[in-house]
């Protein structure tokens, strides 16, 4: 059984679904199919043959709840995005930047301020990067 990427009318993906559901999907004209693998399996009944479709489009919007849209983001998620490293404590142990009271600065406190001015602002261990389909394909296996 092979999983397919549905996409909503505005080529958003939705989930994954079983290669039969797209198919079904795909007959009854609630979707159209977008990209198809090279080898891809054939379902074939008395009088058709059809094709399975790697991603399929629904052909009506499917308006999604807010709170559906964005997975709750969770240690776990972020040690997974991350690939195990623990970007946070990083970022936690640099001095916060911040700006300084007006007025001079007096006793400990005024040069406490004055290193933490001085000192860099944290930068990002790597860049975002874009979303990988396939990957999520084979996770979702």
């Amino acid at each position: 059984m092979e999983r397919v990427l549905l996409l909503n009318a505005t080529y958003e993906p939705l989930t994954l679904v079983s290669d039969r559901r797209a198919v079904v999907l795909v007959l009854a004209g609630r979707a159209e199919a977008v990209v198809f693998r090279p080898e891809a399996r054939i379902f074939h009944s008395a009088k058709l043959s059809v094709e399975v479709p790697a991603i399929v489009r629904l052909s009506q919007m499917v308006r999604i709840p807010r709170w559906a849209r964005t997975p709750p983001l969770t240690r776990r998620a972020v040690l997974r995005r991350d690939g195990g490293r623990e970007l946070g404590r990083e970022l936690l142990q640099q001095p916060v930047p911040h700006q300084p009271p007006a007025g001079p600065p007096h006793g400990v406190g005024g040069l406490l301020q004055r290193h933490r001015q001085d000192a860099p602002a944290p930068q990002l261990v790597r860049r975002p990067r874009r979303p990988d389909l396939a990957a999520l394909r084979r996770r979702h296996r």
